[in-house]
């Protein structure tokens, strides 16, 4: 490891992580006083404003994958890598979230839903379908564990520690006081961290104003005479970003595809009223639009790392954001976009431990255990719950040291397998849920098992030309999968829809 902080740094990021793990636990044990039940745990029981809300979805959506993982990519490939991730993929998000988060909310709201396991098995009547989404959702801890790596590379960057005892502390933390909060905390931390999170973003996009003295052209010659891909559309020599299909088309999809997770569809539950909806979509979206161009400060790296090494060392992609900060800025300011993008991490890594350790008490152990564990008393139910985040706990340490160890190109691969495999199975189900009120458990259900089938065939069975390089792209698989299950699910949607309608005439005659 680089030791790129100077001593003046390690003592004020000490400071600054103390002062700031006081004002977390500050929120959590106001949290914690106001947690009953597993159902304060999931919803809360304060009244949420809108603005609080549409920040803290803007935070837990973005994330350390956008913040430390992906300008990592852009400093590789370029140009390309901002098309697909701060324009194409944003722009089919906010299309979704605007289309479906009404639905979901007006359904959720009524079943009383707390997580999506539920509110799927709620939807369509079926708690066997409910319990498959709840093992589906063990695919969630790979973006625990990106959050994880990402962390512990800014914070041992910043602090020239050894990775292993940050990744070690950066869990007991945040798993620690996530036993306790819940709901009620996790949405004014969000909002908190959503506002450091738009100052970094600032500071980060305007830090490289200095390679704009010649304007755009000049900036673009810069990246030219590096490498000429990077300042190309597509790029044929990345993982990633070869072609329009896979920077535009796939993309597309898996923004559409990427809202039907837990920690994000849920988000409109906390809301009280309908007429909130309109605000926390506009608060969330601008938000966004701000945070998804932060991708764009990896040229910035790539203009003040040429050739991506430090003292001769080449840096691991992941690393990249982490050692940019470091070496860039003045120790005041770095500590500032240090705190941002520990802020980042941690709003999305709230809301997973939340949603996933719900689901799994709720969804899981409850229907499966519950009558053995009494889970009919609520102090019992909030004291299992605790025990499942100590397992995740346990898990995410130990998938996310392998992947500090020996990453295949960046932890982001092993996160988006997981992730966008659960989210092309959830595709089906929440949108026929939302907008087709007479869809058969049939339909919804074939189309869930085809998504899994097909995303994993594709990516390990190495299908297709584009997975068969040494990284494989796990959009590819995704969109695959999303197409085949919005084909299964609307064909036998639609002959059982016919199949009803002959019933219907038979027994009118």
């Amino acid at each position: 490891m680089n030791d790129l902080a100077s001593n003046e740094q390690i003592i004020a990021t000490w400071v600054l992580i103390i002062v700031y793990i006081a004002v977390v636990l500050l929120f959590v044990i106001r949290g914690a006083r106001r947690t009953q039940n597993i159902s304060d745990y999931a919803l809360g029981t304060i009244g949420f404003s809108p603005v609080a809300v549409g920040l803290a979805l803007a935070a837990s959506m973005t994330s350390a994958a956008t913040f430390i993982i992906n300008p990592g990519f852009i400093a590789l490939y370029g140009i390309s890598g901002v098309i697909s991730f701060a324009v194409v993929m944003p722009l089919a998000i906010y299309i979704s979230l605007i289309v479906m988060t009404k639905g979901f909310r007006k359904y959720g709201a009524t079943v009383k839903a707390l997580t999506m396991a539920q509110w799927i098995g709620k939807m369509y009547n079926s708690q066997r379908y409910s319990i498959f989404f709840a093992f589906l959702s063990f695919l969630l801890i790979t973006f625990i564990v990106l959050i994880c790596v990402g962390l512990t590379q800014v914070l041992s960057s910043a602090l020239n520690a050894e990775p292993v005892w940050v990744l070690a502390a950066v869990i007991a933390f945040v798993f620690g006081y996530m036993m306790f909060g819940g709901a009620n905390s996790l949405v004014y931390t969000n909002a908190i961290q959503a506002t450091l999170m738009l100052v970094v973003a600032i500071i980060l996009l305007s830090s490289g104003t200095s390679y704009f003295e010649k304007g755009i052209d000049g900036f673009i010659g810069q990246l030219q005479a590096i490498d000429e891909q990077l300042v190309k559309p597509v790029n044929p020599d990345s993982f990633l970003f070869r072609d329009y299909f896979e920077i535009i088309f796939c993309q597309f999809i898996i923004g559409i595809a990427i809202v039907c997770q837990p920690h994000i569809m849920t988000k409109s539950l906390l809301l009280k009223k309908d007429s909130d909806v309109n605000k926390y979509l506009t608060v969330s979206i601008i938000t966004l639009i701000i945070f998804f161009a932060v991708v764009f400060t990896g040229l910035y790296v790539r203009l003040y790392f040429p050739d991506l090494t430090v003292n001769g060392e080449p840096m691991p992609m992941d690393s990249l954001i982490s050692a940019y900060v470091v070496s860039k800025f003045p120790v005041y300011v770095g500590i500032m976009v240090i705190l941002g993008l520990i802020s980042a991490g941690l709003s999305t890594l709230e809301g997973l431990v939340q949603s996933l350790s719900t689901t799994i008490t709720a969804d899981l152990l409850d229907p499966l255990v519950g009558k053995h564990l009494g889970f009919h008393e609520h102090k019992k139910q909030v004291f299992i719950n605790k025990m499942v985040i100590v397992a995740l706990a346990f898990v995410s340490f130990g998938l996310s040291y392998e992947q500090l160890k020996n990453p295949n190109l960046s932890v982001a691969i092993f996160a988006q397998n997981g992730v966008y495999a659960y989210f092309s199975a959830a595709f089906v189900p929440v949108l026929f849920g939302t907008f087709l009120k007479k869809s058969s458990l049939t339909a919804v259900f074939s189309a869930s098992i085809t998504a899994i089938i097909v995303h994993f065939g594709v990516y390990y069975g190495q299908i297709t030309p584009y997975m068969k390089e040494p990284v494989n792209n796990p959009a590819i698989a995704s969109t695959f999968a999303i197409l085949s299950s919005l084909l299964v699910g609307g064909v036998i949607y639609y002959f059982s829809l016919a199949s009803n309608k002959r019933e219907e005439k038979v027994y009118v005659h």
